[in-house]
């Protein structure tokens, strides 16, 4: 019998430590899957900093560096420039990279830096109590704005992909959710342009991935995913956002 599907080699089969209904196991997954497609898991190294992205470097099976909390950009241009063959992966969150790091992911994407940017979206803080981030929609819920998001006072939803489109370093910019199986799958291929984008030399790289929060969202699993797919996904529209690469006509479209 053709085996057709089984587990990535560069994703250690252990038990998960993230919440149930949590999207970055998925995440994982395709990040894995991909790395394996493209046998470079003995040349993959992912920085993944503080917050929910911490547990990563238990997970995959290649190796990784664990920066300060929002300096992954800095720490990821460091290694890519001293081992430009390898595939380097920043894995940040949404109060990792839009908050404590605005000034690094900003910088890092303006010099057209090399590697490629995993942005989990949740639109919360995960690991530290479900604060309010930069990404957190206006009335939604959170520790620090227990009557919703008041745009009065804490200013409105960062788009990270929008804002990042601006600067002449970025190639391959794309948001990509993991709420169903299509686009799961249409995720994957968003992952795979822009690592191959990323070998082939071509500049700055990310995909922004909207995720489930079911704990600090305070809701089930699957109400979680109806709320994604209701508020998250009108306001954060899923797509290829900026493609300037030079293989921009063989990428794949979220659209399509």
């Amino acid at each position: 019998m053709e085996l057709v599907y089984g587990h990535p080699k560069s994703l250690k089969p252990i038990q998960t430590k993230y919440c149930p209904g949590c999207g970055h196991g998925v995440i994982h997954r395709l990040i894995a899957e991909v790395v394996d497609e493209m046998g470079l898991q003995t040349k993959a190294i992912i920085t993944n900093p503080v917050g929910c992205s911490i547990y990563a470097d238990m997970y995959f099976d290649f190796d990784s560096v664990q920066p300060a909390h929002g300096r992954t950009p800095a720490a990821a241009t460091g290694v890519k420039r001293m081992l430009p063959d390898h595939l380097v992966v920043c894995y940040q969150g949404d109060g990792d990279l839009a908050a404590i790091g605005t000034a690094e992911i900003i910088h890092a994407a303006n010099r057209g830096e090399k590697f490629t940017t995993i942005f989990v979206n949740n639109a919360i803080y995960g690991m530290t109590g479900g604060q309010m981030a930069p990404t957190t929609l206006v009335g939604q819920y959170a520790t620090t704005a227990p009557k919703g998001r008041d745009p009065e006072t804490m200013g409105y939803p960062i788009k990270v992909c929008e804002l990042l489109s601006t600067l002449g370093g970025t190639r391959y910019l794309a948001r990509g959710a993991v709420d169903t199986p299509l686009n799961i799958k249409k995720t994957k291929k968003m992952i795979r342009t822009a690592f191959d984008a990323q070998m082939q030399g071509e500049g700055f790289t990310l995909v922004e991935i909207l995720s489930q929060c079911p704990t600090n969202w305070k809701l089930s699993p699957h109400d979680s995913i109806d709320w994604l797919q209701q508020n998250m996904i009108p306001f954060y529209p899923l797509g290829e956002i900026k493609n300037t690469l030079s293989t921009a006509a063989d990428s794949p479209s979220a659209a399509k």
